[in-house]
């Protein structure tokens, strides 16, 4: 970056030069979810999704599947068009009686090179999803397992918790949960969102120094 541009130009000068999809998920999965989450005035969390494991985080472009509750055959079928770096997002009717996905979906995926799975549902197997790596953000823990009738959607509006993702909307989940930006929203949020971080990062080292 120009080492003359104004603190106050930052964003414009961001606009001016869109940037990839890949170089916006780079960029926000270096911020934590709460401080995209200021960044869009709150918006934009499904709050009832939470990590399947301890230290699981994700970010990536959204690919989106809509199932009929306790049903994942149309996640097996996602799993066929996928791009590796994909988030796999799925509307399940927020049923937490039927695991979506286990360990094999999950050990499918990440050899895929899926970015992980956010499932308005249950999921299983949430110590092997750990030990292979794969992040996944659901509703709820179940041994239950799922059918594969059908019906379901690929690529379409979904939504989880309340929040709508469309087909390249990006997600970033951590440790505080699951926030969706628009792909038409992303370099504003992440303009926003650096400035947030960095006047945070700013007060954590003033702290610092008057503690000392």
């Amino acid at each position: 970056m120009d080492s003359s541009r104004k603190a106050g130009d930052t964003m414009q000068a961001d606009l001016s030069s869109p940037l990839s999809t890949a170089e916006l998920v780079q960029r926000l999965a270096a911020i934590p979810a709460a401080n995209i989450s200021d960044a869009q005035e709150r918006i934009g969390v499904a709050s009832a999704l939470s990590p399947s494991w301890p230290g699981a985080r994700l970010a990536g472009p959204a690919y989106t599947v809509w199932t009929r509750p306790g049903d994942n055959l149309y996640i097996h079928k996602a799993l066929e068009e996928v791009q590796p770096g994909d988030v796999i997002v799925v509307n399940g009717g927020g049923d937490q009686s039927r695991a979506l996905i286990g360990d094999m979906i999950g050990i499918r995926a990440r050899n895929q090179g899926v970015a992980g799975f956010v499932i308005d549902g249950a999921v299983r197997d949430a110590d092997a999803l750990a030990e292979c790596g794969l992040p996944v953000f659901a509703r709820s823990v179940t041994p239950a397992g799922p059918y594969k009738f059908g019906p379901g959607r690929l690529q379409i509006p979904v939504a989880i918790d309340g929040v709508v993702v469309a087909p390249g909307d990006l997600v970033i989940a951590d440790a505080d949960g699951v926030v969706v930006v628009r792909r038409d929203d992303a370099e504003q949020v992440l303009a926003q969102a650096e400035a947030i971080e960095a006047r945070e990062e700013a007060k954590r080292t003033a702290f610092a120094g008057a503690a000392s």
